[in-house]
């Protein structure tokens, strides 16, 4: 059966409260099989849940590194008791989205960043605990070099970088520790160079594809500055714009989009194996 798989996406952010039916329903029409909603802290875990098992796809728990700052140790105690308590259920399907964010300048090095690096480690322990892939976000490249330090110490399962835009060695690095690697909008954009050449260079076998919505808007959704100054908003990205960005990746690579949506497809349920039950659930069950 061809489609897409949508492997990071936040279906329950608040972005998406008021029409989260039909947003869902316009990405199956356009071909997305399943989504894997990745929760980002524990009081949304319970909403990734729901939202996962009413529309027939996929989630994943943890605490994301811009959530760390308000996260205590407890919260760790709850993340291994959910996992614990849900690991029975086949749309759980990674821990994430974890990881470490050094975008925002002095975070590396001070307290909030040890706090980063605390958490991700403790939560790759728990990952390997229970036996499920990572969901991971490391944002710029000292962050991804952290990252891949952790990834090597604790031999955590394998799993997915999303939204990589690393260097062409930390993606041979995460490809050899066992992850795929998520390309999402952020590669459309003309401007990026580098991460398009990535995209038309890697091998077939290591990339995923995502859209991180409501976030990381493609090109053609995509407000500039200048736009947003007139009062132009920033679009809203969907599930939906999976398979337009996936196109544009398989005209990169000479491919058709129906032979890089399987190819894709088979890269994602590699890397998340439970997608492979999910699949064959009806949705909402």
């Amino acid at each position: 059966m061809l489609g897409w798989i949508d492997t990071h996406c936040h279906l329950d952010a608040a972005e998406f409260k008021a029409d989260v039916d039909a947003v869902r329903a316009r990405a199956r029409a356009a071909g997305v099989r399943v989504c894997v909603i990745a929760a980002v802290d524990g009081a949304r875990s319970g909403t990734a849940r729901a939202v996962a098992h009413r529309l027939g796809d996929a989630y994943a728990l943890g605490i994301h590194p811009l959530y760390v700052a308000q996260a205590q140790d407890e919260d760790l105690a709850r993340l291994d008791a959910a996992l614990a308590e849900r690991g029975g259920d086949p749309r759980l399907i990674a821990a994430g989205e974890i990881g470490l964010d050094y975008f925002v300048e002095g975070v590396r090095g001070a307290p909030l960043g040890e706090k980063q690096e605390f958490f991700f480690r403790e939560q790759l322990k728990l990952a390997r605990k229970h036996g499920l892939p990572v969901l991971l976000h490391a944002r710029g490249a000292l962050a991804l070099d952290a990252a891949l330090k952790s990834l090597r110490e604790i031999e955590a399962p394998g799993g997915i970088a999303h939204a990589f835009s690393g260097s062409a060695q930390q993606a041979r690095q995460l490809i050899g520790l066992g992850f795929r690697l998520g390309f999402g909008g952020a590669f459309t954009h003309e401007r990026a160079t580098r991460l398009r050449r990535l995209a038309a260079e890697l091998p077939a076998t290591a990339i995923v594809m995502e859209t991180d919505a409501p976030d990381m808007p493609p090109r053609w959704l995509y407000a500039i500055a200048r736009q947003r100054a007139v009062g132009c908003p920033q679009g809203r990205n969907e599930p939906a714009e999976l398979p337009r960005i996936g196109a544009q990746l398989a005209a990169l690579r000479g491919l058709s989009p129906q032979e890089w949506a399987g190819i894709t497809t088979a890269n994602a349920l590699a890397a998340l194996p439970r997608l492979k039950e999910v699949e064959r659930l009806a949705p909402g069950v």
